[in-house]
């Protein structure tokens, strides 16, 4: 089965485009809300999530992540991020070849993540979608959907991923998402070829 990535920095639009290919029927792996699934559900993760940052990682009482806690600790540590993403990220690769292996009768899938490249997740991929759109536009779009966060805050974010033009150059179609072009149709275009690529691709095509 023909796996495809669909990536792009904060505010680009790629939970836009997903939906617009599950409207096509395509099955999509949202890795951030899966990454939260994990984190939530896995004991032995639990466990090491508490070991490297506390108790206070899980509410006492509910015993719900403590995203907030999390999100504080690690957003200006590099260190404090890296072993965050150590633990998460082999649990969030596993639980997608687990996810991926369940999908049956769809010519292709995708795997949603912002960060493909910086995480190697590309690897569990065979084709790469990049969702673009200007830099100001995203600050924009981010502020209006996360009031919380400040500009400094979300341009933290945008600098800790690998920037467009480094991303085109490795990407197999993109995807321009700047409220000038039409989306729809781009997607449909990609979702063609994709289809017509798909016949192609068998299992062993993967590096897992």
């Amino acid at each position: 089965m023909l796996k495809v990535g669909v990536t792009g920095g904060i505010g680009s639009g790629k939970s836009l485009v997903c939906r617009l290919f599950a409207l096509l029927g395509i099955p999509v792996y949202d890795s951030d809300f899966r990454a939260k699934w994990v984190m939530q559900h896995q004991p032995e993760l639990q466990q090491e999530l508490r070991a490297a940052f506390g108790q206070e990682a899980f509410d006492a009482t509910t015993g719900l992540l403590n995203r907030a806690y999390l999100a504080q600790l690690v957003f200006h540590n590099p260190e404090q991020l890296i072993l965050l993403n150590s633990l998460v990220h082999p649990q969030v690769k596993q639980d997608f070849i687990d996810w991926a292996a369940a999908q049956q009768n769809v010519p292709y899938l995708i795997k949603e993540a912002a960060l493909m490249y910086e995480t190697e997740a590309h690897k569990q991929v065979n084709q790469m979608v990049l969702v673009t759109a200007p830099e100001p536009l995203r600050l924009k779009r981010t502020l209006q959907r996360d009031p919380h966060r400040t500009i400094a805050d979300i341009q933290a974010i945008m600098h800790k991923q690998l920037s467009d033009e480094e991303k085109i150059k490795r990407v197999d179609f993109v995807i321009t998402n700047d409220e000038q072009q039409l989306v729809i149709p781009q997607v449909l275009v990609i979702h063609q070829q994709l289809l017509a690529l798909a016949p192609t691709y068998k299992p062993e095509n993967v590096n897992f």
